[in-house]
């Protein structure tokens, strides 16, 4: 049998295609041809052309539901290409500003910074360690001096003792740790229930157009709403747990908690705010301000002024023995403290000093168990031990009151940038706090003993929600020329509506409120259920 090699190939039939295919096939495998560079460039050229004609057809497709949507709404104000994102409705609260979560701290060199200050702190601590917590009996009135001076028992040789252990803390702190901290932030302790408030307060933090960045604290992961971080990092926010620096087991009294927070803070330059803490125009303008500009350290008034030991300021060097020099002083109200940790750093330290022994020995003599027992004044007090240079707000609060009530919602603090005039900054709502969960939610909490304002006929707010009324008295955002309410509402609606905090009774409670209230509206974006892409409901302004 002949090879194929050896046919005669110009006598194969040509009306034989299967020996013609034979040939060609064999050929194809002895000798394969070489590509040309032209049908190469060809092909290419196909598949550009077929690749941009797909494109132009998929443009021309959403340009066509674009014209479309904006015929049928006439470019209202609800129109989702109003926003920055053209996928997005104008009330979702969005990042225009791409502002990125800040980076984990070095956690191993925060545990050592930390070791180090706890042995330093331990080996100096208060003589006693314990004072005892004892309340005014005053019927709630403050107290008076007499009352002041004799109210805690100690003895001079104690006094004398912390006092020295006082003086060596200040002089062996260690220095500021250059590398370990870095740019300015927002740093919030939440968790738990009080993640709900931080919910709204961080809602309010970017509706007023703060681009700074933002730590959100919790204790440890079981304080930690699943689903929650993810949705605070698209917004330029970090979780950090307490736990991951500390062993907890140490620090049972959440006051003690705040400070470390900032301690462990990636920041340098920082503003703390409270959970419930909610900035009612742009903070970011604090560190452009002279207060700051000047000093470093902001800190805001309380209602009432010092009730503490006249041995503290004995105690801290401050005077050379028992005094009541700081009894005419104003206390703080750290709801908000801003801090240069760089230039504070040895006052920063001693205020983690009175924390550490805060709830034994340090809020007792600062306080003596007044109302504010607690961190708040340590930071006061590590800056005038030290004799550093600090701004001190000399506007008093203004208490917010429930629309047609003699009812408090909280207290509204001053901003350093105008030293004559008190303009409204922040919120500290200690009273009403602000959850949509707290607020609308029906059957929320399974506990029969938490039930929300809606639910709960004597709750100062009850009536404001069942019948659409507004929840801040009118008269008094008159005078201070803002109204942040609205803009409450739209970070309740977002936490109700797309948020892990909400559900669909919430959804729709929190809209009714906000049509009937404010009017509001709420309309369907065709854009969004087209493409499926952005929110399917848009938020119109009223």
């Amino acid at each position: 049998m002949e090879s194929v090699d050896d046919q005669d190939l110009s006598s194969t039939p040509k009306h034989d295609p299967r020996s013609h295919m034979k040939i060609e096939m064999s050929e194809q495998d002895v000798h394969p041809p070489l590509p040309s560079p032209f049908s190469q460039a060809s092909g290419t050229l196909r598949k550009v052309r077929r690749s941009a004609r797909k494109q132009l057809s998929i443009l021309l497709l959403f340009l066509f539901i674009i014209i479309i949507t904006i015929r049928s709404s006439r470019l209202s104000t609800y129109s989702p290409w109003a926003a920055p994102n053209l996928l997005s409705c104008s009330s979702a609260r969005t990042n225009p500003y791409g502002i990125a979560p800040p980076p984990a701290p070095d956690q191993s060199r925060m545990r050592q910074t930390w070791t180090l200050l706890k042995t330093h702190f331990d080996n100096h601590a208060p003589k006693p360690s314990t004072l005892p917590r004892e309340s005014f009996h005053n019927d709630g009135n403050f107290p008076s001096l007499e009352q002041i001076k004799g109210h805690l028992n100690i003895s001079e040789a104690d006094a004398h003792a912390t006092r020295v252990e006082h003086a060596e803390v200040i002089r062996h702190l260690p220095p500021f740790p250059l590398d370990l901290y870095s740019g300015r932030g927002v740093i919030m302790l939440a968790g738990g229930h009080y993640s709900e408030f931080a919910a709204t307060a961080l809602g309010m933090l970017r509706e007023v157009g703060s681009k700074l960045p933002v730590e959100v604290w919790v204790k440890d992961a079981s304080e930690e709403e699943p689903g929650w971080c993810v949705e605070l990092a698209k917004e330029g926010m970090a979780c950090r747990r307490l736990d991951d620096y500390l062993d907890m087991s140490v620090f049972t009294h959440p006051y003690q908690w705040k400070i470390f927070t900032m301690l462990f803070s990636s920041f340098n330059e920082f503003l703390f705010l409270d959970a419930d803490n909610m900035p009612m125009k742009n903070p970011d303008t604090i560190f452009d301000s002279k207060a700051y500009r000047d000093t470093g350290a902001i800190l805001w008034p309380d209602y009432w002024k010092f009730s503490g030991s006249p041995y503290y300021p004995y105690i801290a060097g401050l005077t050379d023995e028992p005094s009541d020099a700081l009894y005419e002083d104003k206390t703080v109200e750290s709801g908000q403290v801003v801090w240069n940790k760089e230039r504070h750093w040895k006052s920063f330290c001693l205020a983690i000093y009175y924390n550490y022994f805060g709830p034994k020995y340090y809020y007792t003599l600062i306080s003596q168990g007044w109302a504010g027992w607690g961190d708040k004044d340590t930071f006061l007090f590590g800056l005038k031990a030290l004799k550093e240079p600090f701004h001190f707000i000399p506007h008093s609060i203004i208490t917010m009151f429930v629309n047609g009530t003699v009812h408090g919602i909280g207290m509204v603090q001053a901003d350093p940038a105008n030293s004559t005039k008190a303009e409204p900054l922040f919120l500290h709502a200690n009273i009403v706090k602000w959850s949509v969960r707290d607020f609308l939610c029906v059957g929320c909490s399974g506990n029969p003993s938490l039930v929300s304002a809606i639910e709960n006929p004597h709750s100062s707010i009850n009536s404001h929600l069942r019948e659409g009324k507004r929840i801040f008295a009118s008269g008094q955002l008159g005078e201070m020329g803002l109204d942040p309410e609205p803009s409450l509402w739209k970070c309740m609606e977002h936490d109700a509506c797309r948020s892990v905090w909400g559900n669909e009774q919430l959804c729709a409670s929190t809209r009714q409120h906000m049509r009937k209230t404010f009017g509001y509206q709420f309309k369907e974006s065709k854009l969004a259920t087209v493409t499926g892409y952005g929110d399917k409901v848009c938020l119109v302004e009223p």
